[in-house]
């Protein structure tokens, strides 16, 4: 008898995480890969650019409102590098190489 206590509670948390995780993908919250969206929220952040250095450091371009912040990502944290105005990025995307 105490197995079927447990079976339910274990099938109900179950059935509650699968309502939610339901919920949440109805209203475009979540995606069906997991990442979570923002829902055009002012500064939200976006992903511009990324450059792996070594396998421990890395050069991210991410736009945060009307700037672009380049982070350096290593093994102790995160290191902000430089921030700029967004339309400086934009012009030196168009510049050729």
């Amino acid at each position: 008898m105490e197995l079927f206590y447990q079976l339910s509670a274990v099938a109900l948390v179950l059935g509650l995480m699968g309502a939610a995780l339901w919920a949440l993908r109805r209203r475009g919250l979540i995606s069906s890969s997991g990442i979570v969206r923002s829902r055009g929220i002012p500064g939200r952040l976006e992903p511009l650019a990324r450059l792996a250095l070594t396998p421990q450091h890395t050069l991210h371009l991410v736009r945060l409102a009307d700037r672009a912040l380049l982070i350096g990502a290593h093994s102790a944290g995160c290191t902000l590098l430089d921030s700029v105005p967004l339309a400086a990025v934009e012009t030196l995307e168009g510049a050729p190489k």
